[in-house]
Formats: C-alpha cells, sequence, structure tokens
C-alpha cells in the first residue's frame, strides 16, 4: 500500500466517524422527543382518570365544591 492509500484510508475512517456521530445525535433527538411524547400522553390518561363517571358524580362533585 502507498502512502496516499493510508491518507484515502484514514479519510473514510473520519467520515465515518463524523457519520456515527451525527447518528448517535439524532438517535438523542429522537428519544428525547418520544419521551415528551410519552410525558404527555401519561398526563392526558391522569387527567381522564380523574373525570366525573357520569352526570350524578359531576353533580356530586359541584356540590362539594371538589370539581
Amino acid at each position: 500500500m502507498e502512502f496516499g492509500d493510508y491518507l484515502t484510508a484514514d479519510a473514510r475512517l473520519t467520515m465515518l466517524k463524523e457519520l456515527a456521530k451525527q447518528n448517535d445525535g439524532r438517535l438523542a433527538e429522537r428519544l428525547e422527543t418520544q419521551e415528551k411524547a410519552n410525558d404527555v400522553q401519561r398526563q392526558m390518561l391522569e387527567a381522564a382518570a380523574r373525570l366525573p363517571r357520569d352526570r350524578n358524580e359531576l353533580a356530586e362533585r359541584l356540590r362539594d365544591g371538589e370539581f
């Protein structure tokens, strides 16, 4: 192998390392976005669980000042 071949191989390895770093950044961003979406969905489910089940329960909560 000649010196130029080593430089070419080194440049390719450097490029692959940079691509891997960019990919890691994208994966981290996707994970963060997914965690935010999961948190919002959990909050929505918790809010839905606290809703009155029917009109009678709603009336009771309004009378008791809990809603």
